[in-house]
């Protein structure tokens, strides 16, 4: 599930494209927001259809192999323990990925089957597969500590996959990353004999609400929070100041002011491990020095009001 330093990431890049196009149309953008953190489900089972692709491929070399004229003995007795693996079977029979598949049409991998026999090359090649299939034991755990090495390993770091995700969904390049540690944490949780269960988008209905509350908030309040910066950053005219540290520090006073269960503390680190990967090299510096200040004068005059103990 998305969490929330990525909702934050999401709405730091919504927030930059509005700004950027001048628009002033926050119901449209703050749609296409949602649309771009939906999206991240397709992403997320094109990776577990990927792996079912791979499998079925697989099989099908092996029924040709069993064709040939002179088949070989290894032709007519192959080793099926990939065809056989119990974790890519219980995701080819989840009624969950079949159905999102469905209704979401995601036709992809039949569309661009050469990715499915990229990954497959690859994995023939690897030591990672022959080492699997010559492992005697026969067990789920086996199979499933397989599987995640196999994600992990091929079909993750593998470039054409991720230019090929990339020209499909341009939102797709930052969300990458997430989506493949989503897959290996699912992968990592099923259990022997149980139910392949797709993982849900959002934690709860909070973390859905928190997406538009901090988009449209900041937004809405961002002039009004500038004139706060420019306070705390006398040495600095506001065009000095990164386009997204601008950004980054306004999404942080929002929730200082807007969202009392969150600690000033966490927002406050959460917003300078943004800045390391999306700013400048000094960044985090310049963006923990102004948001201390603006924090300590917020709590002193009341504008920043936490419930719970420990909070500030």
């Amino acid at each position: 599930m998305i969490n929330r330093r990525h909702i934050r990431v999401k709405v730091m890049q919504s927030v930059y494209a509005m700004l950027q196009s001048h628009n002033d149309d926050i119901v449209r953008e703050e749609k296409f927001l949602k649309h771009s953190i939906l999206k991240m489900l397709d992403l997320y089972v094109l990776n577990f259809q990927l792996l079912v692709e791979v499998q079925k491929l697989a099989s099908k070399k092996i029924a040709l192999s069993k064709k040939k004229i002179l088949a070989t003995e290894q032709d007519l007795k192959p080793n099926t323990k990939f065809i056989d693996n119990k974790l890519i079977n219980a995701i080819a029979e989840s009624v969950s990925v079949e159905g999102y598949i469905e209704l979401n049409n995601l036709t992809h991998w039949e569309e661009n089957d050469e990715y499915v026999k990229i990954i497959f090359d690859e994995l023939q090649k690897s030591d990672l597969y022959k080492k699997y299939l010559d492992t005697v034991e026969d067990s789920f755990k086996v199979d499933k500590a397989f599987v995640i090495d196999f994600f992990k390993e091929i079909v993750a770091p593998n470039e054409k996959l991720a230019e090929y995700y990339e020209d499909k969904m341009i939102s797709w390049v930052d969300d990458i990353p997430f989506v493949n540690t989503w897959v290996v944490k699912t992968l990592s949780k099923q259990k022997q004999n149980g139910l392949f269960v797709l993982g849900k988008l959002y934690k709860d209905k909070d973390d859905e609400d928190f997406v538009s509350d901090l988009f449209r908030k900041t937004i809405l309040k961002q002039k009004e929070y500038e004139k706060d910066i420019e306070e705390k950053t006398p040495n600095w005219e506001s065009d000095r100041i990164a386009e997204i540290d601008m950004i980054l520090i306004k999404m942080a006073i929002t929730e200082f002011v807007n969202f009392p269960s969150i600690p000033t503390r966490v927002t406050i680190n959460e917003f300078i491990e943004i800045s390391k990967d999306y700013s400048t090299e000094k960044s985090s510096y310049f963006i923990n020095g102004v948001l201390d200040r603006i924090s300590k004068e917020f709590i002193s005059n009341k504008r920043i009001v936490k419930i719970g103990r420990g909070l500030l």
